[in-house]
């Protein structure tokens, strides 16, 4: 086993926020699921990665419950780790890369909840650590970006009104972008699946 699919942060935390209702791919589950069948037909290891905020009273605290796997994901008890992590990459808290380690894991495949944001940042430290990474852009996920100067506490309306807002698919257009060429190779579901098919 060389290669292993990091599924990041697809939890109800998410769909818990106000914001759910402009994630750029409501149905990320289904692609995440088909990624996850195709690593398991081919031998490669998964690992699901949750973002948890212990203390904090949102919906990334662990006391509230909604730190899980989205229930349309199918997560396996049976080998298949479960790390929690508290920074944005699913390295810098947790114990991924010493998983990775012992199981020869060399080639990673990243998808997940924010597109530019953890799933962005962890495929950019696993390719300082070593790895080579593959970012599944289509099975990844994330919201309209407010502005920097804009307030915290605006509505959903208000966000998705202001002109300075960046929109999802100009956040994933842009991660594609910075990723390529330097820190990941950018590929679809389609591409994984039938890459999975011939290793199979």
């Amino acid at each position: 086993m060389t290669r292993a699919l990091i599924v990041i942060d697809v939890q109800e935390s998410f769909r818990a926020q106000p914001l759910w209702e402009t994630i750029s791919d409501p149905k990320i589950a289904d692609k995440v699921n088909r990624l996850v069948r195709s690593a398991r037909r081919a031998g490669d290891l998964v690992v699901w990665v949750l973002h948890s905020e212990p203390g904090t009273g949102d919906v990334f605290d662990p006391a509230l419950g909604h730190v899980r796997p989205l229930e349309e994901l199918d997560p396996r008890q049976d080998g298949e780790p479960l790390v929690h992590k508290t920074a944005h990459n699913a390295f810098t808290t947790t114990n991924l890369q010493q998983l990775l380690t012992e199981n020869g894991v060399r080639e990673l495949a990243v998808c997940g909840i924010r597109t530019e944001q953890c799933v962005e940042t962890t495929a950019r430290v696993a390719s300082d650590l070593g790895y080579r990474v593959t970012f599944v852009v289509d099975a990844t996920a994330t919201n309209p970006i407010p502005h920097r100067d804009a307030p915290a506490d605006r509505s959903v309306a208000e966000l998705l009104a202001d002109p300075r807002t960046l929109p999802a698919d100009e956040a994933v257009r842009r991660t594609e972008y910075a990723l390529a060429g330097r820190f990941a190779t950018i590929a679809t579901v389609d591409e994984l699946e039938a890459a999975a098919d011939l290793r199979a």
